[in-house]
Order: C-alpha cells, then sequence, then structure tokens
C-alpha cells in the first residue's frame, strides 16, 4: 500500500472504531490498546497503567509476528501472551514507523473483520 492508501483506510478504520466509543477518533495507542485487549481474550475490565502498556506490547508483537518480527511463545499462569522476538526489526524513521503500524493494524481488523 501506499502512504496515501495507509492514510485513506486508516482514516476510515478510525471512524468505524469511534462508532463504537462515543465518535471519538482513537489514535495509535488507542488502537494498540484495543488490540492487545482483544489478544488477551479476557474481555473488557479494568487494567492498570503497567498491564495497559503490556497490553500494547502484546499488540506491537502481534502485529510485527505479520512479519515474521516476532513468534508467539504461549501464555503465563494468568493467561497473558508471551511473544519472542526471531528478527531484528529494521530501524525505521518515525515516518516509516507510522506507516508500517498504521498498515499492519488495517490489515489486522480486515482479518478480524473476514474471520
Amino acid at each position: 500500500m501506499t502512504p496515501a492508501e495507509i492514510n485513506e483506510k486508516w482514516s476510515k478504520l478510525q471512524q468505524r472504531i469511534a462508532e463504537d466509543f462515543d465518535n471519538e477518533l482513537p489514535d495509535l495507542k488507542v488502537m494498540l490498546f484495543l488490540i492487545g485487549v482483544q489478544e488477551l481474550g479476557q474481555g473488557p475490565k479494568k487494567f492498570s497503567k503497567r498491564q495497559k502498556e503490556e497490553l500494547m506490547h502484546i499488540a506491537n508483537c502481534k502485529l510485527f509476528s505479520q512479519m515474521g518480527f516476532y513468534e508467539l511463545e504461549g501464555a503465563d499462569q494468568d493467561g497473558w501472551p508471551h511473544w519472542k522476538l526471531v528478527k531484528p526489526i529494521p530501524n525505521y524513521t518515525l515516518l516509516e514507523q507510522e506507516m508500517v503500524i498504521k498498515s499492519l493494524i488495517i490489515n489486522y481488523f480486515e482479518e478480524m473483520q473476514n474471520s
């Protein structure tokens, strides 16, 4: 996808998600949090600040696993997934990093919609 296509799809995804959340457009962090909650699979509940950070880490690992950078090792006794880095992530510029993450989030939600 080109940056223009990514930005167009990103805007549409933000609008779709906003409909479920008081019409507030979610930013990257909110999207990562939502993916983390989804991947944890324990439903919505109160999370501590540390748990929210861990949820966003889970989301990043899940997203970058689409590109072969992470592999799921399994879950701990509380059901939290653990990932291992299998190859180093390239040093992207900030703009490249944002585009890559947005495109991975778009792919994630498209796969969720189609499954």
